[in-house]
């Protein structure tokens, strides 16, 4: 079944930077804050246990992505999991932001060098720098966020159901729209991010099938006035909804529909207090819980290479809590498709096969 959807493309337009979510170069010491869920699939064992010493002498290191540490969406959730961390367990931490592509690997050869118990680096877009190091350290664990490509004993990826989350908050849209046209603005398209926009999509057209989805790619998570354009765009349009995934360029999305006074969807976190009246939902991934998570099993000794998975019936994804825009009814049926993704009665799409094999090719970023 075919649906409307309006693809408008500005890649070409956009800032250079390619990679995702940050800010200055710079260095920040920090102890921290409240407890965490414990979620997650773990695969292949890392030889060699962590050494058995006081909490105060692990030492946390996190890198951001070009968002910064503050861009209110994936960095500031990752290091909020580590500054919990150091309050609850004790241990060191400590952040870098990078400015650009090109301060991810001496940010992690400066962690390196101080000897930091294990560098956790916030998304996909590290990737290369992260295995880079970690071939030539052997005894210096990593983690890096959104990442499964690295097969090296010394590196834990933690990656998301993105597709799920999105597909709930695509479902709150599809429900509330008077239009029945809505947008999405992605930071990049690219295989990992686009789960979100499979997500959002399916869940907005099961919800609504005579829905509109206008799509747009920022190709940028760092420029929130190319965020404002694209979201201007898609109102003049008739969009009622915009969902960003774009990291620091969503707050450019969120600015604009607030003073259209339509409704945005946030991404990652809770978005909801940057404009409480604006944010309908926020497709949230617990980046936070799992760095926390990460932390604990550096501690014990049980941090292994390979793979952890976090999904909805994990609790690694969600809808925000904050739900006061949304209608009763709406939270009710968006409870009832939780249960059914986490029976498998609903399988949520999070590739191009499996999207188009149901929906058809209506999805037009990747």
């Amino acid at each position: 079944m075919k649906k409307k959807m309006l693809a408008v493309l500005l890649a070409g337009t956009m800032a250079a930077s390619m990679t995702a979510c940050g800010g200055s170069s710079s260095s920040n010491t920090a102890e921290t804050t409240a407890a965490a869920q414990k979620s997650g699939d773990s695969a292949e064992k890392t030889e060699g246990a962590a050494p058995s010493k006081d909490a105060s002498e692990f030492k946390i290191g996190l890198i951001t992505d070009v968002g910064g540490v503050n861009d209110g969406s994936f960095n500031q959730s990752s290091w909020e999991g580590l500054e919990r961390a150091g309050e609850e367990l004790g241990v060191t931490v400590n952040y870098l932001e990078s400015a650009t592509d090109a301060d991810y690997a001496p940010n992690i050869e400066t962690f390196i060098d101080e000897d930091y118990d294990l560098i956790i680096c916030v998304g996909y877009m590290l990737a290369d720098a992260t295995k880079a190091a970690a071939e030539a350290n052997p005894d210096t664990r990593f983690a890096i966020i959104d990442d499964a490509s690295i097969d090296l004993p010394n590196v834990t990826g933690l990656v998301f159901h993105a597709e799920q989350a999105s597909y709930l908050v695509g479902y709150v849209a599809g429900l509330t729209t008077k239009t029945n046209n809505i947008g999405f603005v992605v930071g990049m398209s690219n295989e990992t991010m686009n789960q979100f926009g499979y997500g959002y999509c399916a869940g907005a057209i099961d919800a609504n099938p005579d829905i509109t989805v206008q799509q747009f790619n920022a190709n940028s998570f760092a420029d929130s006035a190319t965020g404002k354009t694209m979201a201007n765009t898609a109102i003049t349009n008739g969009a009622d909804i915009v969902f960003q995934a774009a990291g620091a360029t969503g707050l450019g999305v969120i600015e604009a529909c607030q003073e259209a006074g339509v409704y945005a969807i946030g991404v990652d976190s809770d978005q909801s207090s940057i404009a409480p009246s604006t944010v309908l939902t926020s497709a949230m991934k617990r980046v936070d819980n799992a760095v926390y998570n990460a932390v604990e099993e550096l501690m014990d000794g049980s941090l292994e290479g390979g793979v952890q998975s976090f999904d909805l019936a994990a609790g690694g994804v969600d809808i925000a809590p904050t739900q006061d825009l949304i209608a009763p009814e709406v939270i009710s049926a968006v409870d009832e498709v939780k249960e059914k993704i986490v029976s498998g009665g609903i399988e949520v799409p999070a590739d191009k096969e499996s999207f188009e094999a149901k929906y058809g090719d209506v999805y037009q970023l990747d």
